[in-house]
């Protein structure tokens, strides 16, 4: 049996293993609360502002930016978060079960075709990343699968058609070793150090220790 969410369509084999192996993305809460509020903000609900985007706003989401921007008087936030939404990805974060479905398919999709050999590897690096504690869960997007605890600790990336880079946050620490440094405390990005993933073999105890380093490091909740 199928079910349909917006424009989504999935089983229950689907959500099952959806359930079991990932955890919904803290932007489905964010979501939810922003649109909890937006009639008292704007006069509207979301449903009445898709609606309305749908019988009288332009085609495009760019377009229709603009439009609730200069026409209706929106804040930018609110002007994309409405444009957004009016797209068929849009629905993906409007729900935990929405955001399920679409977790499983943006896996399927990220290791498909040409990549379809990496998916393997994705498995092994999501039960060891999962296996460190309860209190991890993985949130995949369209390109890649994060692992929270607090915040994004880890993450496993598709880089080529051979290779995932298994990403951390480090902060500062120096690369040794395998890892590699990416730049990003510089650029004050999460994900700091990567180590290139192409076998099975390329999963070792290195690999297992920064895990476990880059969990760690998230212990202390901040902001």
């Amino acid at each position: 049996m199928s079910f349909t969410w917006g424009p989504l369509l999935y089983t229950r084999d689907m959500m099952a293993k959806a359930k079991l192996l990932y955890g919904v993305h803290p932007s489905v809460a964010m979501v939810q609360k922003w649109a909890a509020t937006l009639k008292e903000k704007t006069g509207r609900s979301l449903d009445e502002w898709l609606a309305l985007v749908k019988k009288s706003g332009p085609k495009t989401e760019k377009e229709r930016r603009a439009w609730l921007k200069t026409v209706h008087g929106l804040g930018m936030n609110t002007a994309w978060g409405i444009a957004e939404h009016a797209e068929p990805k849009g629905s993906e974060f409007a729900s935990p079960e929405a955001y399920l479905a679409a977790a499983e398919k943006y896996v399927e999709s990220m290791f498909s075709g040409p990549k379809a050999m990496l998916r393997p590897l994705c498995d092994e690096l999501l039960r060891l990343g999962l296996g460190i504690a309860k209190d991890v869960k993985a949130c995949p997007c369209r390109t890649m699968v994060p692992l929270y605890r607090n915040h994004v600790f880890a993450q496993i990336k598709p880089a080529t058609q051979t290779r995932i880079d298994l990403g951390f946050a480090l902060g500062a620490r120096k690369a040794e070793g395998r890892l590699i440094d990416t730049g990003g405390y510089a650029k004050k990005d999460r994900i700091t150090h990567r180590i290139p993933i192409s076998s099975m073999k390329d999963i070792d105890g290195e690999v297992k220790k920064w895990l476990r380093a880059a969990y760690e490091a998230d212990a202390v909740r901040t902001g």
